[in-house]
């Protein structure tokens, strides 16, 4: 407790790098205001404005992401440079093997799996340099696949009859979202946490829903840019599918770490295992951590939801199969942070409800699109 009140405050904490990445961000926020204020409405300004306050405090908490929200958005931006028409990611080399949506998302379907392979060599064998190289790739696929969703949002601009939306309409474009979100929400637990022994773990959930992924794509075609429904059409997209996005990605996390937890419980401190192994301590604190931060901007989601449902349709809730299951969802890890918080229930009770809890939420993700039907039928596989 005296170490937290003799600590400086952020303030004093800034240094000139951390006010020099302000000041660019302030820059490139308004340079961006100014070319496009003729075509954005007053939600989108907020939005924009938000989206710059949120990369300032975040690359002033975690110094690692400015390096990859600055670049990202030079990739991207070089990107969009080279498209005087969608047509230009067939012919262009950079666009063709590197750029585009299709081959930036691609670049990432490979990496994200190598990643876990990396991960894996490095948690059997116990080698550092081999995590460090893991931790790379999985920054790379990130990078890849946030500039492929933010080049696929340009190109819907170019598409026949200028259709442009953010790409978080369907289950292809989340599920990049999905893959993107929980990686760095693992690597920011990483860095927090000084070890890389949690990655295999966490990756093997990216690798999974990669290879859903990669079947959508090629047995699908679901990569195909196609007008949104009017439901969709709508601001509320922009804020409410990301915010749920992180949500689900967290709970991923603490699902897998619950794999871990189990799988560590078993292992005797005097095992070679114990050492490769991340410690019980440090699992429960990163799960009970992503929970945390997942439930509430889950909530937060949830409302956005209901607020866009009424503009949508006339009423905040209305027993959709997709709102009773994202009750349920809420309600799941309600009580397990309440009993964490109010009972200091631990162990493996709870790694198994976080598990557990993967399984409801991927219902109510994916299996409410395969199974039922319903207002949110335009998500239907």
């Amino acid at each position: 407790m005296l170490r937290e009140i003799r600590r400086p405050s952020l303030w004093q904490r800034l240094t000139v790098a951390d006010w020099a990445w302000a000041a660019l961000v302030v820059l490139a926020t308004a340079g961006t205001y100014w070319v496009l204020w003729g075509v954005m409405n007053v939600y989108e300004v907020v939005i924009t404005f938000f989206t710059a306050a949120t990369m300032i405090g975040l690359g002033w908490h975690w110094h690692a992401s400015r390096w990859y929200m600055a670049i990202v958005c030079l990739a991207s931006l070089f990107a969009i440079t080279r498209y005087p028409e969608l047509a230009a990611a067939q012919s262009d080399f950079f666009l063709k093997y590197l750029l585009s949506s299709q081959s930036a998302i691609m670049w990432m379907s490979a990496l994200f799996p190598a990643a876990t392979v990396v991960y894996g060599v490095a948690l059997f064998t116990g080698n550092d340099f081999a995590g460090r190289v893991a931790s790379k790739l999985t920054w790379i696929a990130a990078g890849a696949g946030l500039v492929g969703l933010l080049v696929r949002w340009h190109e819907t601009h170019l598409y026949a009859g200028g259709i442009g939306y953010i790409p978080v309409s369907n289950l292809y474009e989340v599920f990049v979202l999905f893959a993107v979100m929980t990686a760095l929400i693992y690597l920011y637990y990483e860095n927090a946490q000084r070890t890389r022994s949690m990655g295999f773990f966490v990756l093997l959930i990216i690798s999974a829903s990669i290879g859903f992924l990669l079947w959508y794509h090629f047995d699908r075609g679901a990569y195909q840019i196609e007008p949104l429904v009017p439901a969709l059409n709508s601001y509320w997209m922009k804020i409410h599918v990301p915010t749920n996005f992180v949500g689900y990605g967290c709970f991923a996390i603490a699902a897998m770490l619950g794999v871990a937890y189990l799988i560590r419980a078993r292992v005797s401190d005097d095992s070679p295992w114990a050492e490769r192994l991340p410690t019980l301590k440090q699992i429960d604190e990163v799960s009970y951590r992503a929970i945390a931060l997942g439930f509430a901007f889950f909530t937060v989601a949830t409302i956005l939801g209901a607020l866009w449902a009424a503009e949508a349709w006339g009423a905040y809730w209305s027993w959709d199969p997709k709102e009773t299951w994202a009750l349920i969802v809420w309600l799941n890890y309600a009580a397990w942070l309440h009993l964490r918080y109010t009972k200091g229930l631990r162990g493996k009770p709870m790694a198994w409800w976080a598990i557990i809890g993967l399984f409801v939420t991927t219902f109510a993700f994916l299996g409410v699109n395969m199974f039922l039907s319903g207002l949110h039928s335009y998500g239907e596989l």
